[in-house]
């Protein structure tokens, strides 16, 4: 038995995710993470033995979904929302106890995605056979392609924000090493890590010392807070650049929604792989409405990417406005 594993709050601060999922939020860390600790006091199971075990749950899900029976539909849920603990178990552990990989996390990723693929299939496929009705041959090939375009969506969009931060950030060292700059900073990491500052306070405070002419804030969601906590997340000596400056002004409304949610450690992201896998394989087949519920999962999960999509359309305005802000800066400069 582990004795340098600390008490369960701890545990909760270092392997809980500062924005997560609302289904992991409300209804899975609370019993996964205990377990985590139990886990690590008390086992030497590694993060990719928890993984293997919740990819093999996963099979056990898709095998109960192929008989068709709502009494095995009922069966499936259960034992998938066990695998999705387990899944969310192996990460905690590597976090707590170091043991974290980069193969882990490669291991990690393709298991979640041919288990959505096996329960997605068994699930229709069960149906199909349970009810002769064509309409789930096409939700079988609907599931596995939605699941597939949002974590394609995720990663292209992962690779364009880091792009456009690489480059700004390469302007500004430029910059700096010819005048000197102040340091850089982005608004939207400064807001994620206080979400309850005072943006209004933030936003004038921060114009006066931005560069590229933000006026503060970041990916939208902050509100107005308590007055102790508006020195948080503004650097007063550094630039700091907003790339969510037209998205913000354009749903002020999401500025508080966004606020409320991270106080609660939930991502704006409200719909997401996580929320479409478990109305799909918990709540249609618990409710026996695989049809329904998977069409509304599909849509709620289409409609958040596309709002994803056209966040990111209007980020790449306020990217080109601060890269030819840079440009305006430097004819400044040498003439």
């Amino acid at each position: 038995m582990r004795r340098d594993i600390p008490p369960l709050a701890e545990v909760r601060r270092i392997t809980e995710k500062k924005r997560d999922a609302w289904w992991t939020v409300l209804l899975v860390d609370p019993v996964a993470t205990p377990l985590v600790r139990l886990t690590a006091m008390r086992t030497r199971i590694t993060p990719n033995q928890i993984t293997w075990g919740a990819f093999l749950l996963g099979l056990v899900s898709a095998a109960c979904f192929a008989f068709g029976d709502w009494r095995w539909l009922i069966a499936g849920a259960l034992v998938y929302h066990l695998s999705f603990i387990l899944d969310c178990m192996d990460g905690k552990v590597a976090r707590l106890t170091g043991q974290g990989s980069v193969f882990g996390a490669w291991l990690d990723f393709v298991f979640d995605r041919i288990r959505v693929a096996l329960c997605g299939v068994a699930l229709m496929a069960g149906q199909y056979d349970r009810t002769g009705d064509t309409v789930y041959i096409w939700l079988a090939l609907a599931v596995v392609g939605l699941d597939t375009l949002r974590y394609i969506n995720s990663l292209e969009i992962f690779k364009i924000r880091y792009n456009m931060r690489k480059q700004i950030k390469a302007r500004v060292r430029e910059a700096r090493r010819a005048e000197n700059s102040a340091e850089l900073a982005f608004m939207e990491d400064l807001l994620r890590n206080n979400p309850s500052a005072d943006i209004e306070h933030d936003i004038r405070k921060t114009s006066n010392v931005s560069a590229a002419g933000s006026e503060a804030g970041s990916e939208p969601g902050s509100e107005p807070g308590s007055e102790e906590a508006t020195d948080v997340p503004q650097k007063p000596q550094g630039q700091v650049i907003d790339l969510q400056q037209e998205f913000r002004h354009r749903f002020p409304v999401y500025l508080r929604m966004r606020s409320y949610l991270l106080r609660h450690r939930i991502r704006t992201h409200l719909v997401s792989g996580i929320e479409f896998q478990m109305g799909v394989f918990i709540v249609g087949p618990l409710l026996d409405a695989v049809i329904e519920a998977t069409l509304v999962s599909g849509a709620l999960l289409l409609v958040f990417e596309l709002a994803i999509i056209y966040k990111l359309l209007l980020s790449t305005r306020d990217f080109t406005r601060t890269i030819d802000s840079f440009d305006r800066d430097e004819v400044a400069t040498a003439a």
